[in-house]
């Protein structure tokens, strides 16, 4: 079974930058899509970003301008580029993959750990 594992997040002051890291660890040539999500404490999970392909990107609007999302499909790595970065970004963040049609993680699956960002002066 696949494992996906975040990386990169940190403490940083409101305006600050951070750069997010997927790994998956199996089946990368057959990832069709991969994506970031969001909780903030108190929170449901939110969608913040997805990648199709390689090419076509999609975001929350409440991130869009801020944050880059991409891939390096031959490593099974995606990235989240998070810049001007606001109180409102601290959650914690997880990733995901489609493989062929079906994502990795649902709401019925278990999301791990995910990787903490904090934004606070």
């Amino acid at each position: 079974q696949v494992q996906l594992v975040e990386s990169g997040g940190g403490s940083v002051q409101p305006g600050g930058s951070l750069r997010l890291s997927c790994e998956a660890s199996a089946n990368k040539h057959y990832i069709t899509a991969m994506a970031w999500h969001r909780q903030a404490p108190g929170q449901e999970r939110e969608l913040v970003a997805t990648i199709i392909s390689t090419r076509h990107t999609t975001y929350a609007d409440s991130v869009k301008g801020r944050f880059t999302i991409s891939r390096d499909a031959a490593k099974g790595m995606a990235y989240l580029e998070m810049t001007s970065l606001k109180p409102d970004d601290t959650a914690v963040y997880y990733c995901n993959a489609r493989f062929g049609s079906a994502w990795a993680r649902t709401s019925t699956t278990s999301w791990g750990q995910g990787t903490q960002v904090t934004v606070s002066s």
